[in-house]
């Protein structure tokens, strides 16, 4: 069964794939890494913890924007022999536990800085993890337990991945709440929550690690009836479908892309 996250992670994948058509040749210092950039810090970092390279999670991965001084001074000679600054990423991983802040030298293929976040806080969430964490429930001894109790059927039930705050504690864990809902009927999931079940998985541990089902008598679905929100399955009073409405430019759009540079009239 596809979850949900899995079709979100397609529309994702999608818009950062048309994000990395780019031509893999730097004109600007500034330009974004390039899809072959992205593998090269993968490998090194991965090179960098020989062993450990299966358990690291790349939360994030940008440009290290060189400093200031320097970027102007290399600008200010656009003529010049001088080469651009040397072209680094911004890393970011999550490996035994540990956030490290990790800065990659693409022209010396090598780690020049690896730092430990002790801070607050945790990293971006994987399309990858979450996925991994919505689906634990579905192989878990008592959610499938409180599914059968309700009398629902597993191949209908769709879970989902929700951040929990954070409120001063001194120490916490990178752990999510997974909310369940049940889709036979339905496209609208959100109109039919399983109630009284409450789920926390540990992201780095990837396991449920609090489970609750507080419902002695199960709270019962609330009905798909109802719940169709797509304009193409409709009914009167809803419809008929509207006319279309287009908007033009006779003289063409009032900006310009030229590579990662845009420009337009009001700039």
């Amino acid at each position: 069964m596809a979850s949900l996250l899995q079709k979100l992670g397609l529309y994702l994948f999608f818009f950062v794939s048309l994000s990395l058509v780019s031509s893999d040749s730097h004109h600007h210092p500034l330009d974004s890494l390039t899809p072959s950039e992205f593998q090269q810090v993968q490998a090194i970092v991965k090179g960098s913890n020989p062993g450990s390279s299966h358990n690291i999670t790349f939360q994030y991965v940008g440009l290290d924007e060189p400093e200031k001084p320097t970027l102007l001074s290399w600008l200010s000679n656009p003529n010049s022999t001088t080469p651009p600054p040397p072209r680094r990423a911004f890393v970011i991983t999550r490996l035994h536990g540990q956030t490290h802040e990790i800065i990659v030298d693409l022209s010396s293929q090598s780690v020049i800085s690896d730092k430990v976040y002790t801070g607050h806080g945790y990293p971006l969430l994987t399309i990858e993890e979450q996925v991994a964490a919505s689906e634990l429930p579905l192989t878990y001894p008592p959610f499938l337990a409180s599914i059968k109790r309700r009398k629902l059927k597993l191949s209908d039930v769709v879970c989902s991945t929700f951040s929990v705050g954070w409120f001063g504690e001194e120490k916490s864990r990178r752990i999510l709440k997974i909310l369940c809902f049940y889709t036979d009927g339905t496209v609208n999931l959100y109109m039919r929550p399983i109630e009284g079940v409450s789920i926390v998985v540990d992201l780095d541990e990837m396991k449920i690690i609090e489970y609750h089902d507080r419902s002695t008598v199960p709270v019962p679905v609330p009905e798909a009836e109802g719940t169709e929100y797509r304009l193409s399955k409709q009914k009167p009073p809803f419809g008929p479908h509207l006319h279309g409405v287009s908007a033009m430019q006779p003289d063409g759009p009032g900006f310009k892309i030229n590579g990662h540079n845009i420009s337009s009239q009001s700039l």
